[in-house]
């Protein structure tokens, strides 16, 4: 299957869904299109990998809905309607696509991402509440972001992390939910701390330790197949033995840090939280340096695209960083 033919008909799905939107969250009426029978769940919503070119060709003919054909449905859904929850599924395929293409290169497949963010449009059509107002692609969008998010918690290296840490993002994602169900929106971080009965210094230093977890799954390398974590020593992980053996490579790995400029060097170790502390934000860093936002964005860019062209021209692999 050509990636390039993929990444097309996501970008087409995208430019079709813009053009349709009939405000800031919705979507205007389409014609209907037939619903699919499938004999499982699973199989009815997601693609195999093999199938991901004929599944975005599919989901373009999908109906896109009003606001009052998705309370007509929601109603429907209440009494137990299949077809209504069908339909409203369906309509709200292609919704997961332009969501799932922003989780790329994070270390599932992209046939798994749609699989996952299928999952949280189903969860989102059985527990939309269109009293609150909100339409169902802003209330599904969380819902689907957050399925796609824990499974790339799980499929990544955050079990490297303390077991207490990981209840603690658990137990995070759990109120969260709870918040989203219950205002029909994403929660605000005040909101999240009264909630949890924490801090809001705390939902930050958790939200941090998320983005630290994806943005670690990012790769550098032109291949895709080397993402920054690997380029991190993990000590708790790493015997004496195999440390003592990569000892050249990793000197091979500062040295290529080195090349870099001191403000790139500097933005890229605060961005990712190499030396151990948490990663920070654009606009921290700016804070740090006396930088707008902006021109940090530019500077942490240049040393990617710098760091992409030396492990490149190294021809180096995931299997041959510690």
């Amino acid at each position: 299957m050509s990636e390039e033919w993929v990444e097309q008909e996501k970008e087409n799905i995208d430019g079709e869904e813009s053009d349709e939107e009939s405000d800031g969250e919705g979507f205007s009426e389409t014609e209907e299109s037939p619903a699919a029978e499938y004999e499982e769940e699973e199989d009815r919503y997601a693609p195999p990998a093999d199938a991901v070119k004929t599944y975005l060709r599919d989901i373009r003919r999908s109906t896109l809905l009003t606001f009052k054909e998705e309370v007509m449905l929601a109603k429907k859904i209440a009494k137990g309607d299949e077809a209504a929850r069908q339909r409203m599924i369906e309509s709200n395929l292609r919704l997961v696509v332009s969501i799932g293409k922003r989780y790329m290169n994070r270390g599932l497949p992209f046939s798994d991402i749609i699989e996952e963010g299928n999952i949280g449009l189903i969860k989102a059509v059985e527990k939309y509440n269109h009293r609150k107002g909100f339409r169902f692609s802003t209330y599904a969008s969380w819902w689907i972001r957050q399925s796609i998010e824990r499974a790339i918690i799980n499929q990544s290296k955050l079990i490297r992390l303390p077991v207490h840490v990981v209840e603690r993002v658990n137990h995070y994602l759990s109120h969260v939910e709870d918040l989203v169900q219950e205002l029909g929106r994403e929660p605000q971080t005040d909101e999240i701390s009264k909630k949890m009965k924490i801090h809001p210094e705390d939902v930050d230093h958790i939200q941090q330790l998320l983005r630290k977890t994806y943005s670690l799954d990012s790769p550098i390398a032109a291949n895709k197949e080397t993402a920054l974590r690997d380029v991190i020593e993990d000590t708790s992980q790493i015997s004496p033995i195999t440390k003592a053996e990569g000892v050249r490579r990793r000197e091979d790995i500062l040295r290529w840090m080195s090349l870099l400029k001191d403000n790139e060097r500097q933005v890229i170790v605060l961005r990712f939280g190499l030396e151990g502390d948490e990663p920070h934000t654009l606009e921290e860093i700016g804070k740090v340096f006396g930088l707008t936002r902006e021109r940090v964005r530019q500077i942490e860019s240049s040393a990617l695209r710098k760091l992409r062209t030396i492990i490149t021209e190294k021809t180096i692999g995931p299997d041959e960083i510690l």
